[in-house]
């Protein structure tokens, strides 16, 4: 797979660990090996940017997913098709209150955001109540399968 992961915030990551993580959360959706994405750690104000660009909402937001190749995850049957993925922008300063609210380390909150832009990526919604559960559920599921794999 090939995922490239870029700190351009004022905030110091542990993109390896990031990194794990989303060959880990691919690898559980039944992705492509040569599926590729990208995420990018922005500051508050090039986050601010894309919010109003492209939501037309005033201020930053945690996280963004742009889809490129409108790939869907595969099955047990058969692997998704190759192609892009697409990018995920996060704001690490913008999380750090969210983390502490959370009770957990901002990386915790990072690679909840990663999972959840990824799965955004990969065609996943949460508008209607029935398709919240459904993304929310395989967000959670692929979280607690990675802590419990990184922690054995």
């Amino acid at each position: 797979m090939s995922i490239e992961v870029h700190n351009e915030a004022n905030v110091q990551l542990d993109e390896a660990r990031v990194l794990r993580f989303l060959e880990f959360a691919l690898d559980q959706l039944k992705v492509h090996p040569s599926a590729e994405v990208n995420v990018i750690f922005i500051d508050v104000d090039y986050m601010s940017e894309l919010h109003v660009k492209h939501l037309d909402e005033p201020g930053p937001t945690d996280v963004m997913s742009f889809p490129m190749d409108e790939l869907r995850p595969g099955s047990d049957d058969a692997m998704s098709g190759p192609g892009d993925l697409g990018e995920i922008y996060i704001c690490p300063e913008f999380i750090v209150e969210q983390a502490e609210k959370a009770g957990h380390p901002l990386i915790n909150e990072v690679l909840l955001l990663s999972c959840h832009g990824l799965l955004h990526l990969l065609g996943f919604d949460h508008a209607e109540p029935e398709e919240e559960k459904e993304m929310f559920g395989l967000q959670n599921r692929i979280l607690a399968d990675y802590y419990r794999q990184e922690n054995a």
